[in-house]
């Protein structure tokens, strides 16, 4: 029995590196409550790369890096970036393989082996950042969200780049088990609702055997709650908020909700115009 069904939008999940700023909404919005901001080489890098371009997320990531040398976001970022990158070149955003759950698992692609060297030195390098900052800091907002995402992308590529679904079960576990303990300090923090939300609502999807055995895995599997974390970042997250987005358009479309995937859709295509995926997506619903 195969776990599968929405593995994929791992991907869209784990891509999370927050600032502290991202860590103070308080009261939720009938819009997007913080934005991306041209002002902040981090959002201009996190906005590049919702863009596909690549390399200028990574002109803007390094800039922040050269000025924050301790911040564990910055390698992160990097390599979301690097991650983002292999997803778009194998065609993992796509919503035909959100949708055909065999054409998503059979398919054949390769990964860039320099990609994949220069995204691990990039982890590790954030990890280790992390830790120092956590010794100092034990409840440092940064470095535990540089963990959340650190572990989320690593289960992302064994999953999405290497088809290891079942070995990236643990990171994703790990990853929802640091955002518990990120939002019991920071409850506010709101782009980290949305790993709690993906492990949820990914993972209700499967067959009721499989969720059983996920149950006593220690997993979460509740769909409705999944549902509502991912709105609750949607609505007040930072630099997740763009991929809750995509996240709820994709639930949409398999609750055969089109009008809502074309809504959630065309906000992205205003948002972020040189990302011609999001305008292919939304022309398959006109």
């Amino acid at each position: 029995m195969r776990i599968l069904t929405l593995f994929q939008i791992v991907a869209i999940v784990q891509l999370t590196a927050l600032s502290h700023r991202a860590c103070a909404q308080s009261a939720l919005p009938t819009q997007i409550a913080n934005p991306l901001n041209s002002t902040s080489l981090i959002d201009a890098g996190y906005r590049e790369m919702y863009n596909l371009d690549f390399s200028g997320a990574h002109v803007a990531f390094q800039q922040w890096e050269r000025s924050h040398p301790e911040d564990p976001l910055g390698p992160t970022s990097e390599a979301a970036a690097d991650l983002f990158w292999e997803f778009n070149q194998m065609h993992v955003l796509e919503s035909d393989l959100f949708m055909d759950d065999d054409k998503f698992f059979y398919r054949r692609a390769a990964p860039d082996p320099q990609v994949k060297l220069r995204f691990e030195q990039e982890v590790a390098r954030a990890e280790n950042l992390a830790t120092q900052r956590l010794e100092r800091t034990p409840h440092d907002g940064n470095a535990l969200l540089a963990k959340v995402f650190d572990a989320g992308m690593e289960a992302d590529y064994a999953a999405l780049i290497e088809n290891r679904y079942f070995a990236s079960l643990a990171e994703m576990k790990q990853s929802g088990r640091l955002a518990q303990t990120l939002l019991t300090y920071s409850p506010s923090c709101y782009d980290a609702y949305l790993a709690i939300g993906v492990e949820n609502y990914v993972l209700s999807l499967n067959p009721a055997p499989v969720r059983w055995l996920l149950d006593l895995y220690g997993a979460e599997t509740n769909r409705q709650t999944g549902i509502e974390r991912l709105e609750l970042t949607a609505a007040r997250g930072h630099y997740l908020e763009p991929f809750a987005r995509v996240l709820l358009a994709v639930a949409a479309l398999r609750a055969n909700d089109r009008q809502h995937a074309r809504e959630l859709l065309q906000g992205l295509v205003q948002e972020f115009p040189k990302n011609q995926l999001y305008a292919r997506e939304l022309a398959k619903l006109q």
